[in-house]
């Protein structure tokens, strides 16, 4: 069996996106959470990941240490990961690959942390950039393939690497018009997505820098979650 390790639910946003590939998909795997150290990961989690960092999954003694990567692996192994239809694929590919190497600036304005409610500062034309780029793509696919999904009737690894995006969404308070308004809340509603949430609302370890980055990005209104 897989075994995935990733970090804490509430903020690991590279961690989510191949575990809820796993989890939609049913692709069985041993969860593994190491939660974040304040600091640099690399003394923690090199043990495990040849890069310091997670997520990262172990095949039999074997490591694929990178989202993108992983989602390769197991599409090598398993029906569903990308469509079907060339075309479709081609575009699902480049969606996932956008998000993996871009929008740095809603990265940075909107850190993922699923358990806040924020009043986001005045928005950078840099933020307002990729969020415009996002409600773009994602009315493409939606458009192109038909829905309900980025590439289709399906849900795939393109959905999976937008993921964050919708816990981000939901924190902040972002909008997006079209059919795209309305696309967040399909991936918040998936069961696999619902569980991730109510475990990282369940977490009580607070991380002082990811903390901070919230607060840098806005005021914090609710916290929803669980207190120590």
């Amino acid at each position: 069996m897989y075994l995935l390790h990733i970090a804490n639910k509430n903020y690991s946003s590279w961690s989510l996106r191949p575990w809820l590939l796993m989890r939609e998909l049913d692709i069985p795997f041993e969860e593994r959470l190491t939660p974040f150290p304040t600091g640099s990961s690399w003394d923690l989690y090199r043990p495990f990941s040849p890069s310091g960092r997670v997520p990262c999954l172990i095949d039999d003694g074997w490591a694929a240490w990178d989202s993108l990567a992983i989602a390769e692996y197991l599409a090598e192994r398993h029906h569903g990961v990308w469509p079907v239809e060339a075309k479709a694929r081609a575009w699902a590919r480049s969606a996932a690959a956008e998000m993996h190497s871009s929008f740095t600036a809603l990265r940075g304005a909107c850190p993922m942390n699923c358990g806040v409610r924020v009043e986001p500062f005045p928005m950078s034309d840099a933020l307002k950039q990729d969020l415009f780029r996002l409600g773009d793509l994602w009315n493409d696919g939606l458009a192109r393939f038909g829905g309900p999904f980025l590439a289709g009737a399906h849900f795939t690894a393109a959905d999976a690497f937008f993921a964050p995006v919708a816990f981000r969404a939901q924190s902040y308070g972002l909008s997006f018009e079209g059919a795209a308004a309305t696309y967040p809340a399909q991936l918040l509603n998936l069961p696999a997505m619902r569980e991730w949430y109510a475990a990282g609302l369940a977490e009580t370890w607070r991380e002082p820098d990811h903390e901070a980055e919230v607060r840098a990005g806005g005021t914090i209104i609710e916290d929803f979650r669980a207190t120590a």
